[in-house]
């Protein structure tokens, strides 16, 4: 029970904030209703703003919740592009680690004892390569980030290679989204409406499965040195 017990504390948290309809903020609708009084409140408290935003988003990803997307573009939008991106890089990065953490300190060790042949074989191939292969599912934004943020936990990848490979892989993407939430106000002033299946257009997407596969190029090498 003690080592259950933050991953209950997890969900018990999770539970809440969706049954009292806390994300219902989340939205780009509320976005655009409370602008005026989040600018304001940004300009009079800047450090203080930047913080929470900080934390909020830590607390979003380490509990899993839906809104991530929702955060890196209003970040983007409140904060500006660099210090948006930044921001959200470090929450998303912050808030990985914490999931990752509980997950394997609650249930790793469990699921370990009790893995099947196959999934010792994947443990296997998964830690010999693990920095390359969590960098491409972090660079490619098609893959479920909470799933992402979990596996590696259960197939006994290092805290230092988790973390690395989650900062550098959610940048490129991160820092896309928060630049087109730098341009979100002159969307609200239109009274148009945001999609944020307008930013990942097939050329960014094709950009982003490049880097992927340039990631993939020192797995390939070294299995071609060794045949």
């Amino acid at each position: 029970m003690l080592r259950l017990s933050p991953l209950l504390l997890l969900i018990g948290t999770a539970l809440l904030a969706v049954h009292f309809d806390l994300l219902r903020l989340l939205t780009f609708q509320s976005l655009a209703e409370h602008r005026r009084l989040l600018l304001d409140w940004i300009a009079a408290r800047p450090l203080l703003s930047a913080a929470c935003y900080l934390l909020l988003y830590i607390a979003l990803v380490a509990l899993s919740l839906p809104g991530g997307l929702v955060m890196t573009i209003g970040g983007g939008f409140l904060f500006g592009a660099w210090l948006g991106g930044a921001l959200a890089v470090t929450g998303a990065t912050l808030g990985a680690t914490v999931i990752f953490l509980v997950a394997r300190s609650s249930l790793g060790v469990l699921l370990q004892e009790r893995a099947g042949p196959a999934v010792e074989r994947m443990r296997r191939g998964f830690a010999g390569n693990a920095f390359h292969y969590l960098l491409v599912l972090r660079l490619v934004p098609l893959f479920p980030f909470v799933l992402v943020n979990l596996v590696p936990a259960f197939l006994g990848v290092p805290l230092r290679t988790y973390f690395w490979a989650t900062l550098i892989g959610i940048t490129p993407a991160t820092f896309i989204f928060a630049t087109a939430g730098s341009g979100l106000g002159a969307v609200f002033d239109r009274g148009g409406s945001f999609s944020p299946a307008s930013v990942l257009t097939p050329q960014m997407i094709a950009a982003l499965c490049g880097l992927a596969v340039l990631a993939l190029l020192p797995v390939a090498y070294r299995r071609w040195r060794v045949q």
